[in-house]
C-alpha cells in the first residue's frame, strides 16, 4: 500500500466520521413518531437515551486500552461497520420501549469503540501544535454526522415513516466502514514523549503522566465531566423542545415536527465549525483560555433557555443555536490536552478513561433532564410540556463545572506541557 499522509488520512477519518455516526441521533429526530406509536413519556425517552449512552460508556473504556495494544485501524472498522449494522437492525425489530432500550444500548456499545481509537490515530499522525485543529476538525465531523443524523432522518420520516428515517441513517455507516478499510494507515507510536516544554530547561520539574503523576490529567478529565453533562443532554433535547415550541405556535404536528428536527439539526451543525475554528484558536491562544472562554459562553444562555418556551420562536432558535456553537466548540481541547499531559504509552488509556468518566455522566443528565420534565409537566409525551426551564437550568449548573476544572488547571504545572507551553 502507498504511504499515506497525515492530510489524506485526516479527510479518510473525517469522511468516516461523517458518515459512521449518523445512527446517534437519529432516535431524537423521529422521537414524536416513535413516541407516538409506542406511548413513550419523557421519563421512558430519558431512560432510552440513557441506555445509548450507557453502551457507549461501557465499551469506550476497554478500547481506549486496546487501541495501545492493536492497530487501531481495525478497531475503527470494525465499529463502525457494527454500529450500521445494529443501527439498521433498529427498523426492523423495536415494538416497545425494552426493545428500543435494547437496540440502542446495542448500537451504543459499538458506536464506544469509534471515537477514541479515532483520536488516538489522528494523535500520532499530528504534532501537538497542530493537533488542536486535526482533532477540532475529527470532532467537528462527528457534530456533522449528528447533524446529518437528524436532518436526512426527520426528512427521510416525513415522506415514508419513522422507519425508513432510521435505515436511510444507519446503511451510510456501513459505507464508512469501507472508508476506513480503503484510505486509512495506521502509524506507529512514538517510541517517547516529545512535547516542547518538556525539553524547556527552564521547567525541568515537569513531567508527563505518569512519570510526573496524573494530576493535570486529573483536572482535564474534571472539567471534561461538567462539559458532557451539558453537552449531551443539550444535543439529545434540543429537538423536542424546538418541536414542543412550534406546536406552542399554533403549527400542526407533522409541521412542528420537521421545522423543530430540523432547527435541532441545524444547531447541532453549527458545531462542527466551532469545533474545528476554537480548536486551532486554542492552539494559538492556550488550552485553558479557550475552554474557560467556550464554556462560559454556552452557559450565559443555557441557563435561562428553557423559560423562553412559548416566547417568539426566531428568538428561541437563535439563542439555541448560540449555545449550539459554544457547547461543543471545546470539546476536542479536552482531548488534545490530555495527549500533551501524558506520554505516548498510555495515551489511548488516558483518552478511555477521560471518556468513560465523561461520557459517564451523559447516562444520567438525559434521563435526570426527563425526570425533572415529568416531575414539572406529568406522564406525558415530551413535545407536549410546556415547562422546560428547569431542566435546562440543571444542564447549565453542571456545565459549570467545565471552566472552573480549566481554571484549576492553569495552576497546575502539568499544564506548561499542553502546546510548547500556551496553557
Amino acid at each position: 500500500m502507498k504511504p499515506a499522509s497525515k492530510n489524506s488520512v485526516l479527510w479518510a477519518m473525517i469522511v468516516s466520521m461523517t458518515l459512521g455516526n449518523m445512527p446517534w441521533y437519529n432516535f431524537s429526530a423521529l422521537l414524536k413518531q416513535i413516541a407516538q406509536e409506542f406511548s413513550l413519556t419523557s421519563a421512558d425517552t430519558g431512560f432510552i437515551l440513557g441506555a445509548f449512552q450507557l453502551g457507549y460508556v461501557i465499551v469506550v473504556g476497554f478500547t481506549g486500552w486496546l487501541a495501545d495494544k492493536v492497530s487501531l485501524k481495525r478497531i475503527v472498522f470494525w465499529a463502525t461497520l457494527l454500529t450500521g449494522f445494529f443501527a439498521v437492525l433498529f427498523a426492523w425489530l423495536a415494538g416497545g420501549l425494552y426493545s428500543i432500550m435494547v437496540l440502542r444500548l446495542l448500537t451504543g456499545l459499538c458506536a464506544g469503540a469509534i471515537y477514541v481509537p479515532g483520536m488516538a490515530l489522528l494523535s500520532r499522525w499530528f504534532p501537538a501544535n497542530q493537533r488542536g485543529k486535526a482533532l477540532g476538525a475529527y470532532t467537528g465531523a462527528l457534530v456533522a454526522s449528528y447533524a446529518g443524523g437528524y436532518l436526512v432522518a426527520s426528512y427521510i420520516a416525513c415522506l415514508y415513516g419513522w422507519r425508513a428515517g432510521v435505515i436511510s441513517t444507519s446503511l451510510p455507516a456501513i459505507l464508512a466502514a469501507f472508508v476506513v478499510l480503503a484510505f486509512v494507515q495506521d502509524k506507529q507510536m512514538p517510541s517517547a514523549f516529545s512535547a516542547s516544554a518538556s525539553q524547556n530547561p527552564t521547567t525541568p520539574q515537569v513531567m508527563p503522566a505518569p512519570r510526573g503523576g496524573y494530576g493535570g490529567a486529573l483536572l482535564i478529565t474534571t472539567g471534561y465531566v461538567g462539559h458532557m453533562w451539558e453537552l449531551y443532554a443539550f444535543w439529545g433535547w434540543v429537538g423536542p423542545f424546538l418541536v414542543a415550541c412550534a406546536l406552542s405556535h399554533g403549527l400542526d404536528q407533522a409541521q412542528a415536527a420537521f421545522l423543530g428536527s430540523g432547527l435541532a439539526a441545524g444547531i447541532i451543525l453549527l458545531g462542527a465549525p466551532a469545533s474545528w475554528l476554537w480548536g486551532m484558536m486554542a492552539d494559538r491562544m492556550g488550552r485553558t483560555v479557550a475552554i474557560m472562554l467556550a464554556g462560559s459562553m454556552s452557559l450565559a444562555v443555557e441557563l435561562f433557555l428553557g423559560f423562553l418556551y412559548g416566547h417568539s420562536l426566531a428568538l428561541v432558535a437563535v439563542l439555541a443555536a448560540w449555545v449550539g456553537f459554544w457547547v461543543i466548540a471545546d470539546s476536542a481541547i479536552f482531548k488534545a490536552g490530555l495527549t500533551e499531559m501524558v506520554e505516548p504509552g498510555v495515551q489511548g488509556f488516558c483518552l478511555g478513561l477521560q471518556s468513560v468518566v465523561g461520557f459517564g455522566v451523559t447516562i444520567i443528565s438525559p434521563m435526570i433532564f426527563g425526570q425533572v420534565m415529568e416531575y414539572y409537566n406529568g406522564p406525558v409525551e415530551p413535545t407536549r410540556a410546556t415547562v422546560w426551564g428547569p431542566s435546562f437550568m440543571l444542564l447549565g449548573l453542571g456545565g459549570l463545572l467545565a471552566p472552573l476544572g480549566a481554571i484549576l488547571l492553569r495552576r497546575h504545572r502539568q499544564s506548561a506541557l499542553m502546546n510548547g507551553g500556551k496553557r
